[in-house]
């Protein structure tokens, strides 16, 4: 008979096997896109994982190549640190500000509200797309042409990520719900206002919560392809590296000769975000912890 330590042996033994294929597959993409990002074939077909031979001219092509004023990486990146960090800053006070609002305030509606918002974020982003282009075309925010003020698609971007993101409160609700009221309540004894409340005694108390929200704000424009490739023309100037880099894939011929390229950009993209994370990890963990504490 088998003893209780066996079947504990056992039992975990087959959950690490489990838990190292997934872990396998969900690393070997990743590990593959790197490699091929110092790989001297830039060919999208390859006869090996592996590369022969490791270069980094690929690397050095995103800001030097021959074709650069064709396909300006550094711009790219450049529309994107600037779409990423406007529509941060927005999001970011939006979601404080309507958070603080409904975990402090007592006004008719307000549960409904925050009902609508909760059912709203369930459905995928990506189906307003469509009627979120032709409303910011309507006011001449997407849809510009080449001769036709082109950065202009780059504010309606920035609008169009962070006007709704006040329906994403909840986390950062919960965050606001563990603060104690009598801060608030001693507070407005000595005359202070609800906005002096809110920016110098509950913002000072937030700072985890307020680092999870800037990287949640941040990340998403930093790496979304859908709706910039909506709302940004035909101007290879004033495109995102998400849809810029995409070129170098999708021609006739650009496939088999820049894919090890495409590979370096993303690589490249990938990299803030990690280094962000990893300094600001302590900080994400205690706010997305505490704003789950209370619903």
């Amino acid at each position: 008979m088998i003893g209780l330590r066996s079947k504990r042996i056992i039992s975990d033994t087959i959950i690490y096997i489990v838990l190292l294929v997934m872990v396998v597959i969900w690393l070997f993409p990743l590990v593959w896109m790197v490699l091929r990002a110092f790989d001297v074939n830039g060919n999208a077909a390859s006869s090996s994982i592996f590369p022969r031979e490791f270069t980094l001219d690929n690397f050095k092509d995103l800001f030097a190549g021959s074709d650069y004023e064709q396909f300006p990486y550094g711009r790219w990146l450049l529309n994107t640190l600037i779409v990423a960090l406007g529509s941060c800053v927005i999001s970011t006070l939006m979601v404080l500000m309507v958070s603080y609002a409904l975990s402090r305030l007592r006004f008719k509606a307000r549960k409904k509200l925050m009902n609508i918002a909760l059912i709203l974020g369930l459905f995928p982003g990506f189906l307003s797309v469509i009627a979120l282009y032709y409303i910011f075309k309507t006011f001449g925010l997407a849809g510009r042409m080449e001769s036709d003020m082109p950065f202009i698609n780059l504010i309606g971007l920035i609008l169009a990520y962070s006007l709704a993101s006040g329906t994403g409160y909840y986390i950062v609700k919960g965050f606001f719900d563990t603060v104690p009221m009598a801060i608030d309540e001693a507070a407005r004894i000595d005359g202070a206002t609800k906005n002096r409340i809110f920016w110098q005694m509950i913002i000072p108390l937030s700072k985890p919560i307020i680092i999870y929200t800037i990287l949640t704000s941040f990340i998403g424009p930093w790496c979304d392809f859908i709706l910039a490739a909506t709302f940004l023309g035909s101007n290879d100037t004033y495109l995102t590296i998400a849809v810029g880099i995409r070129k170098w894939i999708s021609g006739e011929t650009l496939p088999s000769t820049h894919f090890a390229r495409f590979c370096a950009g993303g690589v490249l993209i990938a990299v803030p975000i990690t280094i962000l994370y990893l300094i600001m990890q302590k900080f994400y963990v205690a706010g997305i912890t505490g704003g789950a504490a209370k619903g």
